[in-house]
């Protein structure tokens, strides 16, 4: 069977990815579910490009070759509405069995409120040995306990850069501070380009590009054991760059997130972008002419001795609890790591999700791929920044996980500060003011 009515909807619609005959080299479900009468696995995620939704058809071919008695189908979340859809999923306990691609902030969330199941036979069945060290890490949210898993590694606030427009305008080397970065921008903007695409939007994005610019400002959200520390000389002086990198953003820029700003830069509309190596295939595919001309580095910092900060949202992998079928349903998530199958998922936007095992890494059949033999130095680059990655859920090393990260992203909190102080003008004394308390009250609740 073939890819078939592939629909955008919500929890509500179904999108069926179905297959009869492929080869699989995951460990087989045990003989005696083979015996058990016809199941279906339902698989939600938010990433739905038409190439990774080929390489879901190859997982979950392979996978039914191997049980004939199981079929899997594949349901489109999206980035902004996956929230409301599994919180109706858990009230009514349709949930789905497997998700992927949710940031693992999400991951922590559910799994303080007990919606979760343990991902430990997960990650047995895939191999502990094969994830680089730490990896797991983020996931541990109680000792001994996995959450879920990462199903991918993003360095999502890169610096993308058009060296052609660089070069016109004089400018040697990329920007490694703000100051440098608004003198970039403000030189390479004209003549119906624009210098960067930074989000102002109530959503989502805004929240997590501009907690990098706090980090970037040597600031942060939450102290190491998680009080609120937004209300911070750093945090003003965030406000006060986002302020003055708007007039280099396009008119649009007021409502941007993620695909508005991703085709901003990847169209030729900026100079400049922010945003995960999906832009890597999509200038291949959409916007060859200035595909020699595209690199990135690390996002600038207030100064140089403050050290960058790269927002991984580590995506993920996990199961509900309330997911029927569990044995089934693990050996389907730990699946998903087979070599062929993931190798083609990577492959469907070469650097934008980066592989989580040191295995598939180094093996031969992922290093063989246009995309990332043309951009091996850029790939590298953001293997390297996630894998010293965080994001609100972690914002350090020094940090405790918090659990209550998504709870925040979602209410929108930061978004609504960097849209009242930067584009209403309003006091940001009394702004930061309010948004600790509301964060602060979603903390204690």
């Amino acid at each position: 069977m073939s890819l078939k009515n592939v629909l955008s909807a919500g929890v509500d619609r179904r999108s069926v990815l179905a297959g009869m005959a492929a080869s699989g080299a995951a460990a087989a479900i045990p003989r005696r579910l083979r015996a058990q009468e016809q199941i279906t696995l339902r698989w939600w995620s938010p990433q739905s490009s038409p190439e990774q939704l080929a390489a879901y058809e190859t997982q979950i071919r392979n996978f039914e070759a191997q049980h004939e008695n199981v079929r899997v189908v594949f349901e489109r979340t999206s980035d902004e509405g996956y929230a409301p859809q599994l919180a109706a999923a858990f009230a009514s306990g349709e949930v789905p069995n497997v998700v992927t691609h949710l940031p693992s902030f999400a991951v922590s969330n559910y799994w303080r409120n007990g919606l979760l199941e343990p991902f430990n036979d997960v990650i047995e069945m895939i191999g502990p040995e094969k994830f680089y060290d730490g990896a797991n890490q983020i996931y541990e949210v109680d000792p001994g306990q996995y959450a879920g898993t990462g199903i991918g590694n993003s360095a999502a606030n890169m610096m993308w850069l058009r060296t052609d427009l660089m070069e016109q305008a004089g400018i040697e080397a990329a920007p490694r501070t703000w100051d440098e970065m608004l003198a970039a921008v403000a030189a390479m903007q004209g003549g119906g380009i624009f210098g960067a695409p930074l989000p102002y939007g109530r959503n989502s994005m805004t929240s997590l590009i501009f907690i990098g610019v706090i980090h970037q400002a040597g600031g942060q959200v939450f102290s190491p054991d998680l009080q609120v520390a937004i209300d911070s000389d750093e945090t003003r002086d965030a406000l006060e760059f986002y302020r003055a990198m708007r007039e280099f953003c396009p008119p649009g820029a007021t409502n941007y997130s993620w695909g508005d700003s991703l085709t901003a830069f990847v169209s030729g509309a900026c100079a400049t972008g922010i945003y995960t190596g999906r832009v890597l295939i999509n200038v291949a595919t959409q916007n060859p002419g200035i595909a020699d001309h595209v690199t990135c580095e690390l996002y600038p910092t207030k100064s140089a001795d403050i050290a960058p900060w790269t927002f991984n949202d580590f995506p993920s992998v996990f199961i509900p609890r309330a997911a029927d079928n569990m044995e089934a349903t693990k050996q389907f998530a730990a699946f998903l790591f087979d070599p062929e199958g993931y190798i083609q998922q990577l492959h469907a936007a070469p650097g934008h999700v980066l592989p989580v095992l040191s295995t598939i890494a180094d093996d031969p059949a992922y290093q063989a791929n246009p995309i990332i033999e043309r951009y091996s130095d850029e790939v590298n680059k953001m293997a390297s920044a996630a894998a010293g990655g965080f994001n609100l859920g972690w914002e350090s090393t020094a940090h405790q996980p918090n659990a209550k990260a998504g709870e925040i992203i979602n209410s929108n909190v930061i978004s609504e500060m960097v849209q009242r102080i930067v584009l209403n003008d309003e006091n940001a004394d009394q702004v930061l003011g309010e948004t600790t308390a509301r964060i602060e009250e979603i903390m204690t609740t």
